[in-house]
């Protein structure tokens, strides 16, 4: 999810009351919220799982163990500081360590949560295992859960009741559950109707204002399949379905090219559904490789990574 989305689901919780439990809560919850984003500082990193967005900070072991007493720490040091220097307003509660430590706890958990609500998935169980989990639950932002969250925020702060808040938070899990009730339908749909395919990858993201719609992507023996479902005109199968495209992963010069660099090395591991374009000449071929998630199989969009392979064609320089 976006960032604002998890800064305010973090203020909310705030707002319910548990700011006033320690000095720092407002600032634990938020930035605890927004903790596991910090992977977009490790892309250079050597361990994979940090270096890959979404992996080992998202995952139950690193977001939800590891980095919140860290933060927690930090936050301690920083209460110090200013009181020795006698920064500290005297009408806020005191220092209480242990709650302080609990609410980056609290706080980074729903990171975690909201990021598997959509399809950009998240590696829940990194180091441990690389594979990604989603929900689909949620378009990446979504206009009606910041809407929820900021009327909530906005009420309790007014009428300084933690009352608001907490209906805010829990409308907001409604409303992902009701989604992801709807994705479970769609991932169901192409293989109770027609094309009855037997998918063993899909996804379904969900339209930002729309929420109950579905665009929806499935890999079936090697083809990539796309098509609509909207609830409210079809329940049990898709309103629209795309002509199969073959994603070619298995031709062999896209299974050297995917080997070449490592970039492509890097994009394959994070892709959950590659595709591969393939231009090729006397001298050198030309491998695009997509997400058909988001580029669909066509790759009409730039989220993709090039690799040209020298081909030693007669004639060609090196050949």
């Amino acid at each position: 999810m976006d960032n604002l989305t998890h800064s305010l689901v973090g203020w909310a919780l705030a707002e319910t009351g548990l700011k006033r439990r320690t000095r720092k809560g407002l600032a634990a919850t938020v930035l605890a919220a927004n903790l596991p984003d910090v992977d977009v500082f490790f892309g250079w990193a050597p361990w994979p799982p940090l270096a890959m967005h979404r992996g080992f900070t998202h995952g139950l072991i690193g977001g939800v163990l590891v980095l919140p007493p860290v933060l927690a720490i930090l936050l301690w040091l920083l209460d110090r500081w200013q009181a020795r220097r006698g920064r500290l307003g005297g009408d806020g509660p005191p220092m209480r360590f242990g709650w302080l430590l609990a609410l980056c706890w609290i706080g980074a958990l729903t990171h975690p949560l909201l990021d598997l609500q959509n399809i950009y998935a998240i590696q829940l169980l990194s180091p441990a295992s690389e594979r990604w989990f989603h929900a689909d639950g949620l378009f990446i932002v979504s206009p009606w859960l910041l809407a929820m969250l900021g009327l909530g925020i906005w009420r309790a702060r007014r009428g300084g009741s933690g009352r608001p808040a907490m209906l805010a938070l829990a409308g907001s899990a409604l409303f992902i559950a009701v989604n992801i009730g709807i994705s479970a339908l769609a991932w169901a749909a192409p293989s109770r109707d027609a094309p009855y395919a037997a998918p063993d990858r899909i996804f379904a993201a969900p339209e930002p204002l729309l929420f109950w719609r579905r665009d929806v992507v499935w890999r079936h023996n090697g083809f990539i399949v796309q098509g609509r479902y909207d609830p409210l005109r079809r329940l049990d199968g898709l309103v629209d379905v795309g002509v199969p495209i073959a994603d070619r992963m298995q031709e062999p010069i896209v299974r050297r090219a995917a080997q070449a660099t490592e970039q492509a090395c890097k994009f394959l591991a994070w892709s959950q559904m590659p595709v591969a374009r393939v231009e090729q000449g006397r001298c050198r071929a030309v491998v695009t490789f997509g997400d058909a998630r988001f580029t669909g199989p066509a790759m009409s969009r730039n989220f993709n990574t090039v690799v040209t392979l020298p081909m030693g064609g007669s004639g060609c320089a090196g050949g």
